[in-house]
């Protein structure tokens, strides 16, 4: 099986000039976790909701009392800028290996430089999910 078959797509993404409140409010909304970060259609970064709760945190946490409130940061500010990708055509058990070996929630799946599929956890939990009820 390869990564093509379970990727999710399209993809929702944002700008890296986006305020991260706009990318909080969107991944609430959409019940996501992981969100790629592009420039110019290609992928420069991923943004987590922990990365958003950090940065909420470390945002307020420096905001004086009294003073005026602190520009809103841009998901360039916040993003993790060292993404792990596959490519469609991988092993499936290649790109389950890469998460859990790295430790990470989600593959942003890139062909050609360009997004094309994310490849999460929970993708591979549904699949495990109807593979042991199909041997039940």
């Amino acid at each position: 099986m390869r990564v093509r078959d379970l990727m999710q797509q399209p993809v929702v993404s944002l700008d890296e000039s986006a305020e991260i409140d706009l990318a909080d409010g969107l991944m609430r909304m959409d019940r996501i976790r992981h969100l790629p970060v592009l420039s110019s259609d290609r992928l420069v970064g991923i943004v987590s909701q922990r990365d958003l709760f950090r940065a909420g945190v470390e945002r307020s946490l420096g905001r004086a009392d009294e003073g005026p409130p602190s520009p809103s940061l841009l998901l360039r500010d916040v993003m993790n800028r060292e993404v792990v990708t596959a490519h469609p055509d991988a092993d499936l058990a290649s790109a389950v290996e890469m998460l859990l070996q790295r430790r990470i929630g989600c593959l942003p799946v890139v062909e050609d430089g360009r997004l094309v599929g994310l490849l999460s956890e929970t993708d591979c939990l549904r699949h495990l999910a109807t593979l042991l009820e199909s041997r039940a």
